[in-house]
């Protein structure tokens, strides 16, 4: 079985930078056991980033949501913590200036995963986006989030994205 984890945003500016939230922090060595789970079967992993450039006030996003936030390469746009090692020269990285990454779910059409996996943040934004262009991408794959592996600043909002991503058949557990 092909085997993919997307490692979605975990990016300093979404944690303890200027879009950060409490509990993002707590994320950190979830994530970092799952990559090692994923590292031990030989499976593959990717990373997206959230990246803007210096006209982010100008766009249609940034009109919407005014904090500078993931400049690239300014500090926040680094990968936080512990997570940021797993992520070498030869790793498959997705530099996105939008919610979700048509170049990935390009990516895992082309290599016919038959399971994906998801983590990351925002669980309402961005992992939500990459997820529902993944699963339409690859229909008859799995599609998995694992729920303690994300989240949001905003529980009501996370939950809803939970049930919104259920509700499109892709597989959310460890559900709380």
């Amino acid at each position: 079985m092909k085997q993919l984890l997307v490692v979605v945003d975990y990016q300093k500016d979404f944690v303890d930078g200027s879009l950060g939230f409490p509990e993002a922090r707590s994320l950190e060595e979830p994530i970092c056991r799952k990559i090692e789970e994923y590292q031990k079967q030989k499976a593959d992993i990717v990373f997206t980033y959230d990246t803007h450039n210096p006209d982010y006030l100008q766009t249609q996003e940034g009109k919407k949501l005014p904090i500078p936030h993931c400049m690239k390469d300014s500090p926040g746009w680094n990968l936080y913590g512990h997570v940021g090692s797993y992520c070498t020269s030869e790793t498959p990285c997705f530099y996105k200036p939008a919610f979700g990454s048509m170049e990935l779910a390009n990516f895992v059409q082309e290599k016919a995963y038959d399971l994906v996996e998801l983590c990351g943040l925002v669980s309402n934004i961005c992992v939500i986006s990459n997820a529902v262009l993944i699963k339409a991408a690859l229909p008859e794959a799995r599609v998995l989030v694992d729920a303690q592996c994300t989240g949001s600043g905003d529980a009501v909002l996370h939950e809803k994205a939970l049930d919104v991503m259920e509700g499109l058949q892709i597989e959310v557990y460890h559900r709380t």
